[in-house]
């Protein structure tokens, strides 16, 4: 009879030698928009979320909004997944979840709390078969943004299928029901976790999630959308941590955003799924 430990040890090890091969990259341009929403398109369409369209694309107004960012996860050189992540302040407000459940969170806003949004959260549905570990990865951005941002708690809008792996994993917790999500055929409930409160009990059940100051600044540090945050974000712990991102900026001050790559070192990776 085999160890229950032992598919937990093997997702390990892969996501170990898959971080190694992980970079992180702004969508910026008009080529990457394309690309990226050509994925969501199949992505949604795979999992029964959309009906097919002849754009083949899926995007809307938030993609553009001040206070996001959307990233792609590429392996290798392939896109393989994405994110979009909001920045939602008292000043900031734009985005799904304040759409859908502006009820719930414009009255915890007024109050002067911080969150992080993470929606559009996608993986290519082929490269996802061959990287089963690729959803830790990708949401590992929503907990550097919450660490750059000192926010007091991340958000996830969630599909009831997916709710038990958010808070079984994630310890995120159900703070709506199901809504329906435009031009979506499944209902999602927003979710939740005290990134301030229990930021330690996250970073110490997943270390990957750690990160250098600096990595957080080549990611998210841009004019406008978040500044005034930037100040205490230099105030997070050690990381275990480096970026690629660290070691190559000493070498090209002139690289774009978007080619400034987060990747996580091989013995934080050993630790993601202890």
């Amino acid at each position: 009879m085999k160890s229950g430990a032992e598919p937990r040890t093997l997702l390990s090890t892969r996501a170990s030698g898959l971080l190694e091969r992980v970079d992180y990259r702004l969508i910026e341009t008009p080529e990457e928009k394309d690309i990226l929403y050509l994925m969501r398109y199949r992505a949604y369409l795979h999992a029964g979320l959309i009906l097919p369209s002849e754009s083949q694309r899926v995007s809307d107004r938030y993609d553009d909004a001040p206070n996001s960012w959307t990233f792609g996860v590429y392996v290798d050189d392939e896109l393989c997944g994405s994110i979009r992540l909001h920045l939602l302040t008292s000043e900031w407000r734009t985005s799904f979840a304040t759409e859908l459940f502006g009820d719930v969170l414009h009255p915890r806003l007024d109050r002067g709390e911080v969150f992080v949004d993470g929606a559009r959260f996608v993986a290519d549905p082929e490269r996802a078969k061959r990287f089963p570990e690729l959803p830790y990865v990708t949401l590992r951005l929503a907990y550097l943004a919450a660490d750059h941002f000192s926010a007091d708690t991340t958000l996830a809008q969630v599909r009831a299928e997916h709710e038990a792996f958010y808070r079984r994993v994630f310890m995120h917790e159900s703070i709506t029901e199901a809504r329906s999500f435009p031009n979506v055929t499944k209902k999602v409930a927003l979710m939740a976790w005290p990134f301030r409160a229990q930021r330690d009990k996250i970073m110490a059940r997943f270390p990957i999630m750690l990160s250098s100051a600096f990595e957080r600044r080549m990611l998210f540090e841009r004019p406008g959308a978040g500044q005034r945050f930037l100040s205490t974000s230099q105030q997070a712990p050690a990381p275990l941590v480096r970026s690629r991102a660290a070691m190559a900026a000493g070498k090209s001050a002139s690289t774009s955003q978007s080619e400034k790559i987060s990747k996580s070192n091989a013995y934080a990776a050993r630790e993601i799924i202890s």
